[in-house]
């Protein structure tokens, strides 16, 4: 497949997952990065790392980190090192709903100890204002 139509059906899943396409209801969409650790590999990141990683990447329209805006719903470490996020976005139309979480997956995938990552949009629950950190309200406020 080349890179275009690797795009294109990025695109198409992404539009699918917002309930844009067809006018089909929000689905799931994934994005992931990484490759297998070698087997017997057993130093793997910690959730602190993984959440480190997660802060660097940020919602470019108001400059805050999606860990501190409430938008990463749930981190699971997998025994041979493979890291699942379940993560949201502020609202089903947010422009950039389709890079956030593979550039989530891209941050998580460059620590070592971790294996293929897997970042899952999810709608339930909905994202709200009461999910962000103080850290992140205060920031929010000075916009």
């Amino acid at each position: 497949m080349s890179e275009d139509e690797i795009i294109n059906a990025n695109e198409a899943q992404l539009l699918g997952a917002l309930g844009l396409a067809d006018g089909q209801p929000l689905q799931d969409y994934v994005a992931y990065a990484g490759k297998s650790l070698p087997e017997g590999k057993t130093d793997f990141a910690s959730r602190e790392e993984i959440i480190a990683a997660l802060k660097t990447v940020s919602d470019p329209e108001i400059m805050i980190n999606i860990w501190d805006l409430g938008l990463v719903y749930k981190i699971e470490t997998k025994s041979n090192g493979d890291v699942y996020i379940e993560m949201t976005v502020t609202t089903p139309t947010c422009p950039v709903a389709g890079v956030l979480p593979q550039q989530a997956a891209d941050a998580v995938a460059a620590l070592d100890g971790v294996g293929v990552v897997e970042v899952k949009i999810v709608w339930e629950p909905a994202w709200s204002f009461e999910n962000m950190s103080d850290e992140a309200k205060a920031m929010f406020e000075l916009f």
